[in-house]
């Protein structure tokens, strides 16, 4: 059995050994299932009494897994599909612990047969543009953090970032020259480079100026030069929203997450005419698969194709027979 000492080696080598060098994985998936696990290890410790370097390797067994994938859509509000990402991370970890200590088969099969959450696809929320101007003008631009959420908010609306890539762009992904643009390795190591309008690369250009000039500087630290956490950029965008509400009531009804600022670079992009396969790299998809979920949300898409079938509507004519020849033939 693993005793409570080699639980928290074997943790670190699930992330070192496997993840980093046997599979060489993403950053990207490095830090979501690094996010997992902090909240996994917090909530058996709530549940439990005990800090994370004390737990018993039996002790982060099925029902407590379970208990704790509930707990994240009563508490968080996360929906199914991020429900599973979660449970992903946990298999994952549990495959590896299968090699690493067989003497646990038996719970580690019980945890691997925890179910996925079947869930269905909705239509994506998105901004308006009133919605997207009103949200650009809620920071106080006469404080740093103002300065820094307004330089943040119109990156991530322009550019369609995912949160990851955006928290984590540094100062020698910045491109402010000719053909400016922002560079980040997205999902599966994939290197790609998005255009920055002249609105953006003003704003930029400013910020730049107040954070430190090293290369591998945080465009969009914390208050204390750290890289700003996923809840950190959900509760300076909750609170701008809040603000942006007052002048824009629509905003009262969507719950806006930074992944419905991307959704909002894709849907600006559709509307302007952008072809799908163009959103598709912009957005750094590897499947045009995923960029249909935006043609099924552009209600201003589908009534304009209404519009050009109704054109196309004939007037009645008056009813004439066929010639009577014609009609005998057809009648064959």
């Amino acid at each position: 059995m693993i005793t409570t000492a080699a639980f928290p080696a074997l943790l670190e080598s699930f992330f070192t050994h496997r993840l980093m060098q046997q599979r060489q994985a993403s950053p990207h998936t490095i830090g979501s299932y690094r996010d997992t696990f902090r909240l996994l290890l917090q909530f058996a410790q709530r549940r439990l009494g005990r800090p994370p370097t004390r737990l018993d390797f039996e002790q982060i067994d099925a029902p407590l897994i379970a208990a704790f994938l509930d707990d994240l859509e009563k508490s968080r509000g996360i929906v199914a599909r991020s429900r599973n990402l979660r449970l992903t991370a946990i298999r994952s970890f549990f495959r590896y612990a299968a090699f690493e200590a067989p003497a646990n088969s038996a719970q580690i099969h019980r945890v691997l047969a925890i179910p996925s959450k079947r869930w269905t696809r909705t239509t994506i929320d998105f901004l308006t543009r009133p919605e997207i101007d009103a949200l650009l003008a809620g920071p106080d631009t006469r404080t740093w953090c103002g300065r820094r959420d307004h330089a943040l908010l119109l990156v991530a609306v322009q550019t369609g970032l995912r949160l990851s890539e955006l928290t984590g762009l540094c100062r020698d992904g910045v491109e402010l020259g000719v053909g400016a643009h922002v560079r980040v390795v997205g999902k599966g190591r994939k290197q790609r480079s998005t255009p920055l309008a002249k609105n953006t690369v003003a704003a930029l250009k400013a910020w730049l100026r107040e954070i430190p000039s090293h290369d591998d500087a945080i465009v969009f630290p914390s208050a204390r030069g750290a890289r700003l956490s996923a809840d950190g950029v959900q509760y300076l965008l909750s609170k701008h929203v809040a603000t942006a509400s007052k002048s824009c009531p629509s905003l009262k009804s969507k719950r806006v997450t930074p992944h419905v600022l991307r959704h909002t670079t894709a849907m600006e992009l559709l509307q302007a005419g952008v072809d799908r396969t163009v959103i598709a790299l912009w957005l750094g998809h590897e499947s045009l698969e995923t960029t249909q979920i935006y043609l099924d949300a552009d209600m201003a898409l589908k009534e304009a194709a209404l519009r050009k079938i109704a054109s196309t509507e004939r007037m009645p004519r008056r009813y004439r027979p066929d010639d009577r020849l014609m009609a005998f033939l057809k009648a064959l």
